[in-house]
């Protein structure tokens, strides 16, 4: 037996990153404008980085709360009060290592092995894999694109869910699609939920990047203290702490150490000095998050409107989230593509094989990034389809 054949099928099923692959490929090019994976150009700002500094400076680098520090756990509940006007208590705030820890664990906090998960395509490739990877079973519902914009079908949805499903997931607004529910997507999703016993996993990460208000419709709006719902999220997008691997759940208190016992046999918590520094985010970060949600709203507007103007690329501004999702005439195989975009043109997309059922005729673009940067990437991209 090799060492390969002695390993785990679960470990070995586990899929390559169809968008790592991309970057792998062109990372360390001069002049390549990197549009491909999900984050922004901007460092961590000071104010969460000194934060941090000072702590570790301190000697905060012993164990801590599983759950989290008591400071940030209060501090979340102000900020969802303040984002969300929803009062909830620090009780129903657990900190992970990650947003991608958090959806981890809320998977394995509701569903066993063997059990299904409904999950909406096109999307991020690892909420399927960290289900596959927890033994339970991703079951897509496609989203409808039809002239450019992609729309849920509830009677898909409703026709996904059999004996096995224990959880719907539900990333709005959406990465790739940019697809943002309306309090009606979500009052139906809910109800189909209640009618079935079903948990539903919130990835709400892109609520406040929404380009029609001030944030996207949210499941907190409309449920009842009882219903069935876990709520991921992250400290990335909004505050460019995407190296910092730090993320939350929302839960009810009562799965407290249900969820503690899950942290604590993965990551045993987060380093203290990394929660003070998202305490600060927190407490000081509005106008930089504000700030980054006008420069995604202007670059959006810049990409958008250069490659819908070639008549070449089908796509609409997306509602939500931080991704332009393209479907560009003439590509048959997105994956081959993303490499001879990188190469011909010096701009890194990434494939849209690489998002499940429904995209792979589809590039995707990030564009929270300087605006003269989208715009000379935008313009190279055009010149590109256009001469093809």
């Amino acid at each position: 037996m090799t060492i390969m054949n002695s390993l785990s099928p679960r470990s070995l099923s586990a899929p390559e990153s169809g968008i790592v692959e991309v970057v792998n490929y062109a990372r360390g090019r001069e002049g390549v404008i990197p549009l491909w994976v999900g984050e922004g150009d901007l460092a961590t700002p000071d104010f969460i980085s000194r934060a941090a500094a000072e702590a570790l400076v301190a000697g905060e680098t012993f164990y801590t709360w599983q759950r989290g520090i008591p400071p940030l756990r209060e501090a979340l509940a102000r900020y969802y009060q303040r984002r969300f006007q929803k009062a909830l208590s620090p009780d129903n705030f657990y900190v992970t290592g990650s947003g991608m820890q958090a959806i981890k664990l809320a998977i394995e906090a509701v569903t066993s092995p063997g059990d299904e998960m409904v999950l909406l395509t096109p999307a991020w490739p690892n909420f399927a894999a960290a289900a596959e990877i927890s033994g339970a079973r991703p079951v897509s519902v496609p989203l409808r694109f039809e002239h450019g914009k992609w729309q849920l079908d509830m009677n898909r949805l409703e026709a996904a869910v059999g004996e096995k499903t224990r959880a719907l997931f539900i990333n709005t607004p959406s990465n790739p699609t940019g697809w943002t529910a309306t309090p009606d997507d979500l009052r139906a999703i809910l109800a189909l939920a209640r009618k079935h016993g079903l948990w539903i996993i919130a990835d709400e990460i892109y609520a406040l990047y929404y380009y029609a208000g001030t944030r996207a419709p949210s499941f907190l709006d409309i449920m009842d203290d009882d219903d069935r719902i876990l709520f991921v999220n992250s400290f990335s997008k909004n505050w460019s702490m995407t190296g910092w691997r730090v993320g939350w759940i929302v839960a009810p208190a009562a799965m407290g150490q249900v969820l503690e016992n899950l942290i604590q046999y993965s990551t045993s918590g987060v380093a203290q000095f990394m929660q003070r520094g998202a305490v600060a985010a927190l407490d000081q970060g509005d106008a930089f998050v504000d700030e980054n949600i006008a420069k995604a709203a202007r670059s959006r507007d810049l990409l958008c409107d250069a490659l819908i103007a070639t008549n070449r690329v089908e796509t609409l501004k997306p509602d939500g989230a931080l991704y332009a999702f393209l479907k560009i005439d003439g590509v048959t195989d997105s994956r081959q593509a993303a490499i001879d975009i990188v190469d011909r043109t010096g701009v890194g997309l990434a494939p849209g094989t690489a998002f499940g059922e429904g995209g792979s005729l589809f590039m995707r673009a990030c564009f929270l990034r300087d605006p003269a940067q989208v715009a000379e990437a935008a313009e190279r991209l055009r010149r590109h389809i256009l001469s093809r």
